[in-house]
């Protein structure tokens, strides 16, 4: 068992290291011929997104610059209570098209000068001004789709497997959604107001699906599935569940972006350089760099070879972040640095918890092998209390329900991504590897 987790562990980190590496080249002298080894493009589709899996870093706005955009949006057509709310819910969309998966880093601000709304888009290492441009100007797509099942067959066995298949109802018959709060329990509740054409296609719709869940696609994301409790003739509707009124508002205003899909026109574009020299960004990657050969030293000259293993640990935690964060785009800025950078911090720190522990046990039970063995596990609980404690702030901090009192774009987001992702890999490396290597080291059983 040992030893078949001794060479998964090794083929995983060789692939890691192919990724993390900028390129591995291998020179033939006889052939005359060089040779460079490179993970290819690789695009897969992940909920029915595009996701690029590729060898290189994506650079923030700071260390990379990108491209500027302002569009004007057109609130001519929408009532003046209602402005404001069908402007923020575009902002929302426009963010969403451009930051999918939330790792981007885009600073999508809106604009509102006396009535005028504006949206101000700048993208990190997009230098494609066009691209960016088409892929923000489409018009959000709202969508009913019904709730079928179909039963697929293999052999003597068969399964049923559900699935939403569109119909004619979608965003342009629907007038209007609204917060509406429900008379007796006063929860909060989702009103829809169809059209003329739209209220005779709901009353069909909800009458072939009393009983089953009639679902709501914004963009090709599902927005809720409620369920039809009854046929609706009028053409309003109300969307009941057990929302908080944060949640109810923010579907409001999805549901009015598709409904009310605001004309934009372009006001301004242009493509923005790095706000942090060259420069600067090499000293960052001296001092870190610095940092790390201080702590290497630092283990070393108090825990000699335990140091040695925790050298070994942090050169795997390295490598595996590099590689993670090359393989799914994570967007690299100052600050996502930083949270790299305080993410070594806790896999230090859970090696020092390990080896400390070791050393009382050393001196309590004078046995090097049951010392190792009863130390590490005695500082495990600690080591989990405070990465948990970090990850929790992480969550927090990059805030994924947008959650309107916390930060809910730019670099408070990188931060919390970067350390979170740091302090998952230090746990494996700083606990597993740790643990693997010092077995080996001190030949203790499992």
């Amino acid at each position: 068992m040992a030893s078949r987790k001794f060479w998964i562990l090794a083929l995983l980190t060789l692939v890691l290291l192919w990724v993390a590496l900028p390129f591995l080249s291998i020179k033939i002298p006889f052939l005359n011929k060089e040779i460079v080894v490179k993970p290819k493009r690789v695009e897969l589709r992940v909920f029915g997104r595009e996701m690029v899996l590729n060898n290189d870093f994506k650079l923030g706005l700071d260390l990379s610059g990108g491209s500027h955009l302002v569009f004007e949006l057109d609130t001519d057509k929408v009532a003046g209570e209602d402005r404001e709310d069908a402007a923020l819910a575009a902002r929302n969309i426009i963010e969403r098209r451009i930051n999918f998966f939330g790792v981007s880093e885009p600073q999508v601000l809106m604009l509102n000068n006396n009535g005028v709304y504006r949206v101000s888009v700048d993208i990190p290492g997009s230098k494609n001004l066009q691209e960016a441009i088409d892929n923000i100007g489409r018009t959000a797509q709202l969508e009913f789709r019904e709730y079928k099942t179909k039963e697929v067959k293999e052999g003597t066995s068969s399964a049923t497997i559900p699935y939403f298949t569109e119909t004619e109802l979608n965003g342009r018959y629907l007038k209007k959604a609204s917060l509406v709060f429900d008379q007796q329990s006063g929860k909060p509740q989702v009103g829809l107001v169809f059209n003329r054409e739209g209220k005779e296609i709901f009353a069909k719709l909800s009458k072939n699906n009393v009983g089953k869940p009639l679902a709501i696609f914004l963009d090709n994301n599902l927005l809720t599935a409620p369920v039809v409790q009854q046929e609706i003739k009028n053409g309003e509707a109300v969307i009941t569940g057990d929302f908080a009124v944060e949640e109810a508002k923010t579907l409001v205003n999805s549901l009015n972006a598709g409904a009310l899909p605001l004309p934009i026109r372009l006001v301004e574009q242009k493509t923005v350089e790095a706000v942090l020299g060259q420069e600067n960004v090499e000293k960052s990657v001296v001092a870190g760099a610095l940092g790390l050969l201080c702590v290497a030293l630092f283990m070393v000259g108090i825990y000699r070879r335990e140091g040695l293993v925790a050298i070994f640990s942090l050169l795997l935690y390295a490598i595996y972040s590099v590689a993670v964060y090359k393989l799914f785009g994570v967007v690299l800025t100052l600050s996502g640095i930083a949270g790299f950078l305080l993410s070594i911090g806790m896999a230090v720190d859970a090696n020092i918890l390990i080896y400390e522990r070791i050393k009382e046990e050393k001196k309590r039970l004078q046995d090097t092998q049951r010392a190792v063995r009863v130390g590490f596990f005695r500082a495990l609980n600690a080591i989990k209390g405070a990465n948990v404690n970090t990850l929790l702030v992480s969550f927090i901090l990059f805030n994924p329900f947008n959650l309107n009192f916390l930060p809910q774009f730019g670099a408070v987001r990188g931060f919390a991504l970067t350390l979170a992702i740091g302090v998952v890999l230090g746990l494996f490396t700083g606990v597993f590897i740790t643990k693997n290597v010092l077995w080996k080291v001190y030949r203790i059983e499992e």
